[in-house]
């Protein structure tokens, strides 16, 4: 991941601190008058925002996976020899967070409520999530910016950003025959399959290489960012590429054999199958987990949709 070793040697090597800054979140503002030293990272995947702007957080609420101090191997190289705590993944920790005493909380990717807010942000300034997005549902670039101006990186998170979306675009313009594919991210959930509505990060990121994400998946969803349904209905999923979120192994103890061995997209070998590590960057879907996807998953994509 050379990537890694030069986005360090540039976060090291460019200081913004533009304080004191104001920004607008769900829930009112977050105000910083001088750059924080101690960071929390309450929001699944927010730590990976955090390190790619060279910050080593103090403490880090663990998602899942089962990885060393909760980050996982594209971002590992930014935390270097830290060592933070790992915090209740399953509920807000207030007591824990509290002893740590930071000077700032973020909690962009939490999908917390105003009154957990307000926990939080008796203990500590808070940046909570940003208006006018459903929760799971905040965009990578978004986040990203909102972290950056907080930790006083505005500037090159602008650059982050710019540089990685011309990535994907060249990405996209270098992989003609993803142009107009039809595309699911599914999944099997307690034996019943789904998948991601268009508006879930994961199926963003087959829409920004030029897949199409069916609108019979989005009717079934309704306000949800993904849909349920019956293995009786896996047609549905009959598309140009099926990508599923887990390996296959694992999705096939969760599926009934009878229903997806007849479907024409397992018959043509239109799967794709991202495993642990590649589901987790696509389910982080970060700022350093979507270079991953672009050197891991692209290549792959284009073998399955190849003619």
């Amino acid at each position: 991941m050379k990537w890694i070793a030069g986005l360090i040697g540039l976060c090291l090597s460019i200081s913004v601190f533009a304080f004191p800054v104001t920004i607008t979140h769900q829930y009112g503002t977050l105000t910083m008058d001088k750059k924080p030293l101690k960071v929390v990272s309450v929001g699944q995947v927010d730590h990976d925002d955090i390190l790619s702007f060279g910050v080593k957080p103090i403490a880090i609420r663990d998602w899942y996976g089962n990885q060393p101090y909760g980050v996982w191997p594209w971002a590992q190289s930014a935390l270097g020899d830290a060592k933070p705590v790992l915090l209740d993944p399953r509920i807000i920790d207030y007591e824990a967070i509290a002893a740590l005493k930071p000077d700032l909380i973020i909690a962009v990717s939490a999908a917390m409520d105003e009154k957990e807010y307000q926990k939080l942000n008796a203990i500590a300034p808070t940046l909570a999530g940003p208006t006018n997005y459903e929760k799971w549902t905040i965009p990578w670039d978004v986040r990203h910016l909102m972290i950056g101006e907080a930790l006083g990186y505005s500037d090159l998170a602008q650059q982050h950003v710019a540089t990685l979306k011309q990535k994907l675009q060249t990405i996209k313009t270098q992989h003609p025959e993803f142009e107009g594919k039809t595309a699911a991210v599914a999944f099997y959930y307690n034996k019943q399959p789904g998948a991601y509505a268009s508006k879930d990060l994961r199926s963003q990121f087959l829409i920004s290489l030029g897949f199409v994400i069916p609108a019979e998946i989005d009717q079934i969803a309704g306000d949800a960012f993904y849909a349920s349904f019956s293995e009786e209905r896996l047609d549905i999923l009959n598309n140009d590429i099926v990508v599923w979120l887990g390996s296959e192994q694992a999705i096939e103890s969760a599926s009934t054999a009878i229903f997806r061995q007849r479907m024409p997209f397992y018959k043509n070998h239109k799967e794709y199958f991202t495993g642990d590590l590649v589901g987790g960057a696509f389910s982080f879907f970060s700022y350093l987990s979507i270079q991953y996807l672009i050197d891991e998953m692209v290549p792959e994509l284009s073998k399955v949709t190849a003619p």
